[in-house]
């Protein structure tokens, strides 16, 4: 059995879990998140804890018990203090807003790029330069916030692009002008 997968999780208050198999429903103050869990495991709530429980001894069973636990404790995190996740424009000329549901981004294309947002998801700009995405789920998020940052990934020379705060960018040299080329 898995390590991770035997510990309980705790309700925090305002928190609801409801399971109707095969379907974990979690609701908060941030909304309601849903997920299918798959065959062999199944959920079991306990006054204020949830355990996921193993009925299966197949591999695969075994192998996606302490994710799906791992998985329903981060749901009850996204709706009760929701995730976040900050992206920056570099070069120049680059910046966003938000219109609406919609991201608008001048990305040094010949047209502008429009990202609608899905439900749950909103986002602010600080600077025209900041992205910031907000969410109760997690995995939602990150798949928006990669998806972003693929429409223009920081390119090695100059570091222009979209990228995540804080993440160093290895710039590669360029040519050097008159270097060893002689006759």
């Amino acid at each position: 059995m898995s390590r991770v997968g035997k510990k309980p999780i705790k309700i925090v208050s305002g928190v609801k879990v409801k399971f109707t198999a095969p379907v974990v429903e979690v609701s908060g103050k941030l909304g309601t998140l849903q997920k299918t869990l798959p065959a062999g495991l199944s959920v079991e709530v306990k006054g204020d804890e949830v355990h996921v429980l193993n009925a299966s001894s197949a591999p695969s069973a075994k192998s996606l018990h302490g994710l799906w636990r791992t998985l329903i404790n981060n749901m009850m995190h996204g709706v009760v203090e929701g995730y976040s996740k900050e992206l920056e424009l570099q070069g120049v000329g680059y910046r966003a807003q938000v219109q609406g549901g919609k991201l608008n981004m001048s990305l040094g294309f010949s047209h502008p790029v429009e990202f609608p947002l899905p439900k749950g998801i909103t986002a602010t700009v600080d600077a025209n330069t900041k992205i910031s995405l907000k969410g109760a789920d997690k995995e939602l998020l990150g798949q928006i916030a990669s998806t972003l940052r693929k429409i223009k990934p920081p390119e090695p020379y100059k570091g222009k692009g979209i990228r995540y705060v804080g993440e160093v960018i290895t710039l590669k040299q360029g040519k050097t002008a008159g270097a060893g080329g002689g006759k």
